[in-house]
């Protein structure tokens, strides 16, 4: 998928209705990091201990999502580099060494996080242990990445994310929900008593430093004309859309998530904390089938992110060497190599799940502000935007945005600890 190399000159995008679907893809890509098994957690936290009352935080953190993927993504359209091929090339070599470094680690970081879900899941479906699962799970996801094309991992992607939802629809149907209380909480925020630590790990789980990478690579799948300003504001438009499309899709699957918990454990004055524990208190308050599905949704939300998390591996490794993301450069495919085996390494080493999760989080939350504010550097700099330079409010928000989710996932961390 290298923009520049393939890029098809003579290629104008036809105007109509249906030049929408055309475009619909990379930003379900970038939704998969927002329905991870990281979010599953907090947000079964959420609805278990605080009903629908934490619903507004899913509301708010698509909105915050919304603006800087939006934003990222307007980085790899304008100037045909994803964030680390811009880092690269428009940073000091001082700078974007370490830079893309620490995106590195985060995206080990971020692999470690999703193998683990995906382990946990085999594990509710078949009583695979957990070290044996995450090695299926690594398999399995490097199989697919190191032998397919973009628009296949895409479509596969796709099809899991409509699963997924499928997938909560039909648990939705099997409970009582009161959609007064879940309408009320979407739109008016509340802060019970106790709930500040999972507001904020609901609204830090959001923003990921890999998904930022990876919006601004894979939005390039459609291979532009770079050359034609009309193609250019184009895609701008069809990418707002997408994104805004694909947040809301995000939007409704955790909200469904908290939905759940609220309507089946909040309702029986049970607090769940653990992917195991709600999966098996399930079978005894909706039946057999409800845990059955949430398993397998689990599973597949794990082997999706896991998957999307090494396209960014990859992204970064191979932006240390000025190039995009293909799946057939040796670059990119030792990026994925190096997402994938040292996460599994270290769940092997560490042995248990819940530790592995704390240190994948710890270095999470010190590498995201260095990825958000590196971002903002760029989309504000008229040497690489040009004309579609940020303007002065969208770069004050955007420097409001990054400033709240870094001390919202450092307030996360120190509490942990």
């Amino acid at each position: 998928m290298k923009l520049l190399d393939k890029l098809k000159i003579n290629h104008k995008p036809r105007s109509g209705g249906l030049d929408l679907l055309k475009y619909i893809g990379p930003g379900l890509l970038v939704t998969v990091g927002f329905i991870d098994p990281g979010n599953w957690a907090t947000n079964l936290a959420a609805g278990s201990e605080f009903g629908y009352a934490l619903l507004w935080v899913v509301t708010f953190s698509s909105i915050m999502l919304i603006i800087i993927q939006h934003n990222v993504a307007h980085l790899g359209i304008v100037t045909g580099l994803c964030l680390s091929e811009a880092t690269n090339k428009y940073m000091p070599r001082t700078l974007s060494r370490p830079i893309l470094g620490s995106a590195m680690l985060a995206s080990i970081s971020t692999s470690l996080a999703e193998i683990l879900g995906g382990a946990i899941a085999l594990r509710m479906l078949f009583s695979i242990p957990i070290k044996i699962g995450a090695v299926i799970v690594t398999v399995a996801c490097l199989i697919m990445l190191l032998s397919n094309t973009y628009s296949k991992i895409e479509r596969w992607i796709i099809m899991f994310v409509s699963i997924i939802g499928l997938s909560f629809l039909y648990e939705l149907a099997l409970v009582d929900v009161n959609w007064g209380q879940a309408v009320q909480g979407w739109v008016k925020p509340s802060f019970p008593e106790n709930s500040m630590l999972i507001i904020m790990s609901v609204l830090g789980a959001v923003v990921m430093p890999h998904n930022l990478f990876l919006h601004s690579e894979v939005i390039q799948s459609r291979e532009w004309n770079l050359e034609d300003e009309s193609v250019i504001k184009k895609q701008l438009k069809y990418e707002f859309y997408d994104t805004l499309l694909s947040m809301v899709i995000g939007w409704a699957i955790n909200s469904a998530m908290i939905i759940l918990a609220a309507a089946t454990f909040f309702k029986e004055k049970i607090a769940v904390d653990e992917l195991d524990q709600a999966q098996q208190l399930l079978v005894p308050l909706v039946g057999n089938n409800a845990g059955v599905i949430f398993a397998a949704a689990l599973l597949l939300a794990g082997i999706s992110s896991t998957i999307t998390s090494g396209i960014a591996g990859a992204s970064i490794f191979a932006g240390f060497y000025g190039e995009a993301y293909n799946h057939k450069d040796l670059h990119s495919k030792l990026g994925v190599i190096l997402s994938f085996v040292p996460a599994l390494l270290i769940i092997f080493l560490i042995g248990d799940p819940f530790k592995g999760l704390i240190l994948s989080q710890m270095l999470l939350s010190v590498q995201l502000p260095i990825t958000v504010f590196s971002q903002v550097y760029l989309t504000s700099s008229k040497k690489v935007m040009g004309q579609y330079v940020n303007s002065r409010s969208t770069t004050i928000l955007l420097l409001l945005l990054g400033t709240m989710v870094t001390v919202l996932n450092i307030a996360l961390l120190i509490s942990l600890f």
